[in-house]
């Protein structure tokens, strides 16, 4: 059977990693997967997470599967954590969530949520999004389409450019929104482009998709929460997904949700049912580590102030990161302007550098960034500022 199958070609991302690995230039720079690191490059285990693992487990008495929903006490914290407090739509008991493995779950399972729904139906995903998207919503069947999105010559939305496509999605449509930190880019939809999104979703009736995954690390936990809070007030129904990897740090433990948002308390308990029965049948059950550390993280007030402060002083270091970046170009009197990296949020940015000058930094430098020139922006630090600005512009 298996002499028909032939060798695929590395993952785009996973095989730069593999190759940074092997390459011995000692200046050699890894800015291409999305993790966070420190000064020294290294992807720290939060404080708080160590302090919340301790308590957890002096707590567990066993090891027994938890079922398809997972932790009660978990759902019950993501809710208002994701939504806000006194959301509308949990005042109005519409919203169920489950425990998914990690965001790409929480993706995978609304995709089939969706296809059962309605199959074959089209999701429109923003030009470009993240490489994942495709595999994950595709092979559950949805059919993909792209709206305008990213302006490479402004490094910013095309606002006006996408919205005049959402102004042709039909209700029968999906569309799948970033919430923050939008991955490749870096580039985020303003409020006043989040209220012209919501009000088409009301007047075209498409559904929306929100995917979570940089919660806290744009501009902090209420502000990074405004668009898929707006949403959830404006439509009677919406998926959200949601990844604690970044903002949680728990990466290799693999913890996400989804979140349900329906038109009322019967056909969120119909829906939620439906989710259980695709987990069930998907990967039976979710991984129970990184969502006992959320819990318990989120159900303490001192553990969930020492979460804070350490995912603030993330995101404070990544924006100064991006300014050292974008003001030693400058210093250096680069042929180009950098300054929107400044602008931008999140773990990524996108250089706008050619295929040739990309393929050059790995080469010749020993610098690593995606063939589309998206850069890690937490893979810079003080030790190597110098080499990679004089390395970019060397390709120039």
């Amino acid at each position: 059977m298996f002499e028909t199958i032939e060798k695929l070609p590395a993952d785009p991302i996973l095989g730069l990693t593999a190759a940074f690995n092997e390459d011995s230039n000692p200046k050699k720079i890894d800015l291409s997967v999305g993790v966070y690191k420190d000064e020294s490059g290294k992807t720290p285990i939060f404080a708080a997470v160590k302090r919340a693992e301790k308590l957890w487990l002096g707590e567990e008495n066993t090891k027994v599967y938890i079922p398809p929903p997972g932790y009660p006490e978990f759902n019950t914290a993501m809710q208002p954590h994701i939504l806000g407090a006194g959301h509308q739509a949990l005042k109005e008991n519409r919203v169920r969530s489950v425990m998914a493995p990690g965001g790409c779950g929480a993706v995978r399972v609304g995709a089939e949520l969706l296809n059962r729904s309605r199959s074959g139906a089209t999701i429109w995903v923003s030009k470009p999004t993240w490489n994942n998207h495709g595999p994950l919503l595709g092979s559950a069947g949805l059919k993909i389409k792209e709206y305008p999105y990213y302006s490479d010559k402004t490094h910013g939305v095309e606002a006006d450019a996408m919205l005049s496509v959402l102004r042709k999605v039909g209700k029968s449509d999906i569309v799948l929104m970033h919430a923050c930190c939008h991955n490749p880019t870096g580039a985020d939809l303003s409020r006043e482009d989040w209220q012209a999104v919501a009000r088409l979703a009301q007047k075209q009736g498409f559904l929306p998709f929100v995917d979570c995954a940089y919660h806290g690390m744009a501009e902090g936990l209420e502000e990074d929460g405004y668009g898929a809070r707006l949403l959830a007030e404006s439509v009677p129904e919406m998926l959200i997904a949601y990844s604690c990897s970044k903002n949680f740090g728990l990466y290799r433990d693999r913890i996400g949700a989804l979140l349900v948002v329906a038109a009322d308390a019967g056909r969120a308990d119909a829906g939620l049912t439906h989710v259980n029965n695709i987990a069930r049948a998907m990967y039976s059950m979710p991984p129970a580590h990184g969502g006992a550390i959320v819990k318990t993280i989120l159900g303490d007030r001192e553990l969930y102030r020492v979460w804070k402060e350490e995912l603030d002083g993330m995101r404070v270091r990544m924006n100064s990161l991006r300014a050292l970046f974008a003001d030693t170009l400058a210093k250096k009197k680069a042929p180009r302007d950098f300054s929107f990296v400044k602008s931008q949020r999140g773990l990524f940015s996108m250089l706008g550098l050619k295929k040739e000058q990309v393929q050059r930094l790995r080469k010749e430098f020993s610098v690593y960034i995606v063939e589309s020139s998206r850069m890690n922006i937490a893979g810079i630090s003080q030790k190597n500022i110098e080499y990679l600005t004089d390395s970019i512009l060397a390709v120039l």
